[in-house]
Formats: structure tokens, sequence, C-alpha cells
């Protein structure tokens, strides 16, 4: 590959296209461009700052941001220094911050502004290793902080200010980082207990986004629209690393709002995006005639892009198939935190609907006797941080164990069946995949979200979020009243409306396998709620201790 490193990869880049438009970023509701020049002075300047501040190789800075374009030359600034970053999922409670901050001993951390910085100063007394905090945007402090406070800024003032010698100091630190140094840590996010904090070395990321990247076919020309997460893996592989590999414009999205706004104005041919972002568009077309429905997905998404891509969580088969038919091709894919994160990929030139594709380059997966997926290669994780038992429980003679359950076809298209985890069996001795029942249920156009529950159960039961807009269109035609309460629909013709639709599309599955009993939220599950993850993954678990009460009264 010729590369030792990720800030030797965005460096080459850098000196290659100068001029040209690495990031386009919305200032005062217009998009602006940043040069790949300034782009890389900038993070240079970022990195001689952190070095002033005393980071030393090896040392971990804390990101705690919502997305922006300065998060992205954090990262590579940080980088730069022979550090790892240890990026925070924005919506993070203080308490959350607290452990992930202090668990990884971060000496720095890196704020969006006043309401982040507040969760910092709450928790303070609780991290004494924490040195500085810099921030984007102006904050106030309180009276008595003990840490060091910059702003971004000046931050970087301080590393322009030392000049040569900083430069210097800067390709001193890049010439020593080798693949196997820590680049970051990203804590995943636990469905109980506090979360691991997963170890990616810069051979991890560069191998998955060089890997990814020689199967996506991208042009010079091409600009890619990112919404994900950058503290997620999945948008910071894709979206971040594989794009500085290909050399192509990263056009940043306001935000999840303003998303289908800003698909318009930049006219992308590339979006990355899991799957409750192209179900939700699905939903909003889905009641419309083929020919006028097809024309609408077109538009939305504009007249250049080429390609969707969907990873993070399962894509139903119907909305694949007809954003495929509308000719749009919505490409799934695979892979976790613990994996940098892509294993598998369907690509433009070879994907079958209803896998996640076949194992991207130096790659390799098998199945093991009990379903389990396994994945072996220069993607898979060091280990978690400061937690050598799960590490050991995690790799086994150089396997990941995902605990995701699946088969391989004779062309090596890899389908996922579900979490291992996540399998139940009820009272009759059935074993039950959640996420295929889920995936039926979600294939109805009157159902948003699904999760089913029966673990030692006579019968399956489920949690059920309606398309409120199509069912409160039914409630009109039926001539009844929209009713809730404590947060569920409890309109008994509603009700027995939806169980109608969910016993017809349960028809394919066995006796056992079927949903004999509904709950109708009236909400849909919300991140803040701690119902989603960061890629707007229902944690099932989550959700169904939640709501256990009012399920269990569906026995009787």
């Amino acid at each position: 590959m010729g590369t030792q490193n990720l800030c030797e990869l965005h460096r080459r880049t850098a000196e290659r296209l100068g001029p040209r438009v690495a990031l386009r970023h919305k200032q005062a509701g217009q998009f602006c461009d940043l040069s790949w020049a300034d782009y890389r002075r900038q993070a240079d300047d970022a990195a001689a700052g952190f070095n002033s501040q005393g980071i030393r190789i090896g040392d971990r800075i804390a990101i705690l941001s919502e997305n922006r374009w300065e998060w992205l030359i954090a990262d590579h600034a940080i980088l730069s220094c022979g550090a790892a970053d240890v990026p925070l999922h924005a919506p993070l409670a203080a308490a959350q911050v607290e452990y992930q901050v202090g668990h990884s001993e971060s000496r720095g951390i890196v704020v969006s502004g006043q309401c982040q910085a507040d969760k910092v100063f709450a928790v303070l007394d609780a991290l004494p290793l924490l040195e500085f905090l810099v921030s984007f945007e102006p904050i106030i402090s309180p009276p008595d902080c003990r840490l060091k406070l910059l702003t971004w800024d000046g931050l970087k003032h301080r590393g322009w200010q030392m000049g040569a010698a900083g430069r210097q100091e800067i390709a001193r630190r890049e010439a020593a980082i080798s693949g196997g140094n820590l680049a970051t840590i990203i804590y995943t996010s636990g469905t109980t207990g506090n979360p691991k904090g997963v170890m990616l070395s810069h051979d991890n990321l560069l191998t998955n986004a060089v890997g990814t990247g020689k199967i996506s076919f991208m042009e010079p020309d091409d600009v890619l629209l990112s919404w994900l997460p950058y503290s997620h893996i999945y948008a910071r592989t894709v979206d971040h690393y594989l794009t500085t590999w290909a050399g192509i414009t990263v056009a940043l999205a306001e935000s999840i709002e303003t998303l289908i706004s800003d698909l318009e104005a930049v006219q992308p041919m590339w979006l990355t995006a899991v799957p409750r972002f192209y179900e939700k568009v699905w939903n909003s077309v889905a009641e419309l005639v083929p020919p006028e429905r097809d024309d609408r997905l077109r538009t939305l998404f504009g007249p250049r892009i080429r390609q969707l891509t969907s990873g993070g969580a399962p894509l139903p088969q119907h909305v694949c198939r007809a954003f495929h038919a509308a000719g749009l091709p919505l490409l799934e894919g695979y892979g976790l935190t613990e994996s940098s994160p892509v294993i598998s990929f369907n690509n433009s030139q070879s994907f079958k609907i209803g896998s996640v594709g076949q194992a991207i380059e130096n790659v390799e997966v098998r199945i093991a006797e009990d379903g389990e997926i396994l994945t072996r290669g220069p993607h898979v994780m060091q280990g978690y941080w400061k937690n050598p038992t799960a590490t050991a429980e995690t790799i086994r003679d150089g396997w990941l164990f995902t605990g995701d359950v699946g088969k391989l076809d004779d062309e090596g298209f890899l389908s996922i069946t579900d979490r291992k985890k996540d399998l139940f069996v009820t009272s009759a001795g059935k074993n039950i995949a959640p996420s295929e029942l889920e995936r039926l249920l979600t294939s109805d156009p009157f159902i948003d979200q699904a999760v089913v529950y029966g673990d030692g159960r006579h019968f399956i039961s489920a949690l059920i979020v309606p398309n409120e807009a199509s069912l409160k269109a039914e409630a009109t035609k039926l001539g009844c009243d929209w009713n809730v309460t404590d947060g569920f629909v409890t309109t008994a013709v509603l009700v027995d409306f939806m169980q109608s639709r969910i016993d017809a599309v349960m028809e394919v599955v066995s006796q056992p396998e079927r949903v004999k009993r509904c709950l109708l939220l009236d909400k849909p599950f919300q991140l803040a709620a701690d119902e989603l993850t960061a890629t707007m993954k229902v944690r099932r678990r989550h959700i169904l201790a939640k709501y256990d009460r009012e399920l269990a009264a569906l026995y009787g």
C-alpha cells in the first residue's frame, strides 16, 4: 500500500490536490469550501498547538462535539501528535462523559461549545488526569475551573507561532508512527453496564478504508454528503478516511433535519446512511403509485446520485428492492466497531439484495458451528482498552467473534440472521430470531419500527411504532378517535386493524413464530431516551426492559 499511517495518507492527498475542494460546510446558511491545502495547514497548526500543551506520543485527547468541519481537522491534528483521540457521542450525559474521559485517561478534551463544556465542568472533580479543554466556540467557564481553557483559534495560533520548529516536531512524530500505533479508542454503546473502549490502530483504519475504497469506484470529481456522527466508526472510516484516500469532496450536512434540503443544495454522487433513514424516506412515498413514487425518490436524491450505501443495522429488503426499482442503487454492508468497521459490502458491480455483500480485500469470514460469524484480518481491533478478559473472550486465535449469526452462500455473499445474544426461546422450546420477525413487520407500510418479545412465553408479542400519518388517515376512514394512554395508542379499532396487518405479514413464518398480540406506541423510539444507538439502531434489550410491565400484561 505504501502508506505508513493515517497522517501520511492525509498529507499525501493534501499535497497532491492542493487548491481543490476537500470540505464543504455551511456557514450562515450557505455552503463554504475548504481546500486540501488549507485543510492540512489548519491540521498542522492545531497539532503544533496540542504539542505546546505537553501532549506526548501515546496520550489520549477526547472529542465531544456534534459533526462539524473542525471535528475532522481536530482528528488529523491529534493523530499528527502521535496521540489517540477518544470520540464521544454528542448526546452523552455528563455521567457518561465522566466515565469515558476518565477510563481512557484523556489529558485533554475538545468540545463544540458551551453545552458540551458544561458536561465536562459538571464532572470535573472526578477527572483528575484532565488538564485542558479546547472549544470550537467561545464558552464561559466556572470561576473555580482548574482546567487550562483554549479557544480553537487560540490553539491553532499557538501552533502557528511555533513556526518551523513546530513543523519539524510534527514531521518527527509522524515518521515515528507505525501501523500498529493506537489511533483511537471508541466506546461501544453497551446495552447494560459501562461501554467497552475499542482500540483501533492506524493500520486497522487505513487498511479498512483502502479495502472499502477499492470496491467503491469513486471518481475524482465526486462529492459525498456526510451526516452520520463522526464519533461512530462507520462515518469515521467511510466518510472521513476513505474519502481522503479517494481524494473526493466531503460536504457536511447541517443536521439530520436539513438532510433533504442539503441533498438538493449539494446534489452529491454519494450518500452514506443507516436503514432508519431509508425506511423513513420510503414510508413518505410508499402510498404513491409506482411511476410517481420512483420519480419522487429520484427527485429527493438528486440527478447526480450514483450510489447510496447502508450500514450499522439490518436494511429491510422491501426498502432495498424499491430503491433499486427506482434506479437508485442502495447497497448494504456489514461490520462493527471492533472490525474498523467494514467486514463485507455489496458494490455496484457485485451485489445481492438481502445480503451484506462479500468480504472486502484482506478480510476473512467464516461461520462457526453454532452459526456465529467470525472474521480475521488487519481490520480486527487491538482489543478492549484496559479489559484483557473481554478481549480474550472476543478475539480467539486471531478470529474476531462478532456475536452475529449468519450464513455464506457459494459465491461468498454473507447474510445476517440475527444477533447471537438476541435469540430467545419460547416456553414451547422454539428458537426465535427477533430481527427476522422485525424485518417482516416493518415491511408493512403502516409499521415504522418494531421490537418483538417472548422469551420464555407461550406466544410472541411486539412493540409497534406505527406510521402515524397512515394510521391517522385510517382512523378517519374508520370514523374512530385517536386515543392515547400512557404513551400507547389505545383505540381498540386501531389496535385490531394493526393486528390484522401483522397477521398478514406473519403468514410466511410458522405458527410459533407469529406475533399474536401488539402494543402501539404513540411516538418513535428516541436517541435521547437511550432507545436507539448513534446509528439509529434499536436497543432491543433496553426497550424491552423499559416496557416489560406493559408487555407482561399481554400474557394475563
